[in-house]
């Protein structure tokens, strides 16, 4: 161990030892507060509980696939619907309890007109939940 000195003969040296005692003195310590504390954390108040036995009901809503091609066809679950028709299975639709949710799909060159249609058609009928189906494109430079 070096100690301090009055000479100026070693003033430059660096001090290469690290004084362990301090820092095992806080660890003893530390031990000791999470040796006393470690029981304290655990205790518990035993309360008897009643029993029951209870299934969650989960209804959930259909969803109605709802496509639009290119040519501003419509495709209510895969069956070509009319415009006329149209208005009618949203009503439909709408009056169903629970509600069942629009997936809507709409092709690529689609003109934004007809999307904007059907949607108002929805709205006016009484759906509020519409969702838009998209196909996912996995771009490289923003991968995680």
């Amino acid at each position: 161990m070096s100690f301090a000195s009055l000479n100026d003969d070693d003033g430059n040296e660096a001090l290469a030892e690290i004084n362990m005692v301090p820092l095992i003195d806080v660890m003893l310590v530390l031990l000791v507060i999470f040796i006393v504390t470690a029981p304290l954390l655990t205790h518990a108040v035993k309360v008897d509980l009643p029993k029951a036995s209870s299934a969650a009901n989960l209804t959930r809503p259909d969803n109605v696939q709802l496509a639009i091609d290119g040519a501003g066809q419509v495709y209510w679950n895969g069956e070509v619907v009319a415009a006329s028709l149209l208005d009618q299975k949203l009503r439909a639709a709408a009056a169903l309890s629970p509600q069942p949710e629009l997936h809507l799909r709409a092709e690529r060159s689609t003109p934004y007109e007809k999307v904007a249609d059907v949607m108002s058609a929805s709205a006016r009928a009484g759906l509020t939940r519409i969702a838009f189906v998209t196909n996912p494109v996995m771009d490289p430079s923003r991968a995680m």
